[in-house]
């Protein structure tokens, strides 16, 4: 009987230590516990609807969800997301409404979300305005713990923000140069993404002639990784491969259009149909957002081009109405939480001969003032220009001044104009007390652009004058347009290994570079008495001479002191190496020659001898 009692006992004193164990389970189980700069995924339960429902879920009903961190606070829009799952079951229905929150500070968080419905509430930050619809658990908490990230994966370093000429990451302290691919444009016409094909094909333009099917990135199968994502039924292997490989090469960038209705290619538009604008494909852009996620994870940054220059005034007459606030509102919910992205407002923006009916001067700037006011991560604002200096003359006087646009994405028509080019638009935009950034984006002649490298093995044009000469006026970056009459061109390349000497040499460039503190350097050609030579100097400390052949005289101005002088081969790369001269000072200037190969292009580094 004794046993029997204590077997009880035993047995609900065991019971209370499991019952409690198991609350405090359950207790640790209801706050989630999320890393810093890794994206926070939630999902509502609403009202049951599709696509093509006679409400319209994405412009008649609007999720805002409110994060609250101590005395910080963001509210961010959020999404119809079909059954939750769409890019792998491709739904088109459901009652799931998501959000995504990357989160910038450790510790606590609290979110509440708000569905509303109303007539076009969509484009309405007001959680005054329209009726409010029930969720199921609309509130919650969590807790962010920091990241575990370490390498090229953007979760390591933070949120890609303007620092002065330059980008840089909020957790690195180091300019960020902007290096990678401006082709294929057409990026996204990919043949594993719903419902994605070319409209319009009896209207080709005779410059830009399209290929004869969508992208299939058949050469870059190879790259896919075990363990890299896929959606549906393994789909996506060819284009998540694609990017491996330019994330491999060192790039760290890709320029794409999310819609070119209308424009060159007639592939890519994130709406359901091509001539849709208020309803939303939710399957083909959370396939979109996938690839997207790994491609942050592997160190490339999103350059985002919102539209082309034939396509420019098709929403709202270029105007900041309706559709355009619709359109940029569900860009800005889907993709704004990646760490790494640009927004480009159009390419080739403005009216020009071949395209003359464009945006104003007032209409790019209600544009750019639009990301700065509804994008709560504030990511940097592009726009792409013209190629010709007189088209430039022509749009970017009034761009220039709007402090709301971070940088420009040039593109200029010869290789031998790029150097001046920069620097005479960067003066321009000084005087008018903006530091805008520059990166050289695209290059022509039009037709040509980067040839790959069966047909321009050395590429000694484009890494002198383009790549050596935009980076040393100051350039914030480069990115390879791979023009029309070549294979793998702008519309149809299929293999980034085409041109796989350049990412090479750009990938030099960028290590050399980046291991300088930029913005401290400004560019001082004069301080040579050669014309063909540029010069990037923190004056008084360290001069970057770049030298598209080494023989000739090599004198440099200098502060006082005496200076250390190394040489580095751009084509190669590989450590600093001694050359003729291992010192120069104020009186004796001349810094020599490279030991070897003179007659070819070199950077001289010269430093303050400590």
């Amino acid at each position: 009987m004794k046993t029997k009692v204590l077997g009880i006992v035993w047995c609900a004193t065991l019971w209370a230590v499991l019952s409690a164990c198991s609350a405090d389970k359950k207790e640790q189980q209801v706050i989630p516990i999320y890393q810093q700069w890794h994206t926070v995924s939630l999902s509502f339960i609403g009202n049951a609807t599709n696509e093509q429902a006679q409400v319209n879920p994405f412009t008649d009903t609007r999720l805002l969800v409110r994060f609250t961190h101590q005395d910080k606070s963001y509210v961010v829009r959020g999404f119809y997301a079909a059954d939750g799952d769409a890019a792998n079951t491709s739904a088109d229905s459901g009652s799931v409404w998501q959000v995504r929150f990357n989160p910038d500070e450790v510790g606590e968080w609290q979110y509440q979300a708000y569905l509303h419905q109303g007539k076009k509430i969509a484009i309405s930050r007001s959680l005054d305005e329209g009726t409010l619809v029930k969720l199921k658990e609309n509130s919650g908490r969590f807790k962010v713990v920091e990241s575990d990230k370490k390498g090229r994966d953007f979760r390591a370093k933070g949120k890609l923000i303007a620092k002065g000429r330059y980008l840089g990451f909020s957790k690195d302290d180091k300019p960020w140069l902007k290096v990678g691919t401006n082709s294929p444009e057409n990026f996204l016409a990919y043949v594993d993404f719903d419902d994605t094909y070319r409209g319009e094909l009896e209207h080709q333009h005779e410059d830009a002639p399209q290929a004869d099917t969508l992208h299939a990135y058949a050469p870059h199968a190879k790259d896919w990784q075990q363990g890299d994502i896929t959606w549906g039924n393994a789909k996506g292997k060819n284009i998540i491969g694609a990017t491996n490989y330019l994330a491999s090469m060192g790039m760290n960038s890709v320029y794409f259009l999310t819609m070119n209705i209308g424009g060159d290619g007639k592939d890519v538009w994130p709406y359901t149909g091509y001539e849709e604008r208020e309803r939303f494909d939710v399957s083909k852009l959370e396939q979109w957002n996938l690839l997207f996620e790994h491609m942050q994870q592997q160190g490339l940054a999103l350059h985002i081009v919102t539209q082309e220059t034939e396509n420019e005034t098709m929403l709202d007459g270029g105007d900041l109405g309706f559709h355009r606030q619709l359109y940029y509102q569900e860009l800005i919910a889907r993709f704004g939480h990646h760490l790494a992205l640009i927004w480009d407002l159009g390419e080739e923006n403005g009216p020009v001969d071949f395209s003359p009916i464009g945006q104003t001067p007032e209409q790019r700037r209600a544009m750019a003032r639009y990301f700065v006011k509804n994008d709560p991560y504030a990511h940097p604002v592009y726009l792409h220009t013209h190629a010709s200096e007189h088209h430039r003359q022509e749009t970017l006087p009034e761009v220039i001044s709007e402090t709301a646009i971070t940088g420009l994405s040039f593109q200029v028509d010869q290789p031998v104009n790029v150097h001046q080019a920069i620097l005479s638009w960067r003066k321009k935009a000084q005087e008018k007390g903006n530091n805008i950034q520059i990166s050289m984006d695209e290059i022509g002649i039009w037709q040509e652009g980067l040839k790959p490298d069966a047909d321009d093995p050395e590429h000694n044009i484009l890494r002198q004058q383009v790549l050596w000469g935009s980076l040393m006026a100051g350039a914030s970056g480069t990115e390879w347009y791979f023009g029309y009459n070549f294979p793998h061109n702008d519309l149809s390349a299929e293999d980034w290994r085409s041109r796989h000497n350049m990412w090479q040499q750009t990938s030099i460039a960028e290590q050399l570079l980046s291991q300088f503190q930029l913005n401290n350097f400004q560019p001082q050609d004069q301080l040579t008495v050669r014309k063909d030579d540029y010069v990037l100097a923190e004056e008084g400390k360290t001069y970057l001479v770049y030298l598209p052949s080494a023989t000739g005289v090599n004198e440099l101005q200098l502060s006082l002191g005496a200076y250390t002088v190394q040489w580095f081969n751009p084509r190669q790369g590989g450590a600093l190496a001694n050359g003729t001269t291992a010192q120069i000072t104020t009186s004796q200037n001349n810094f020599g020659l490279p030991s070897e190969d003179p007659e070819l292009d070199w950077l001289a580094v010269i430093s303050l001898l400590k």
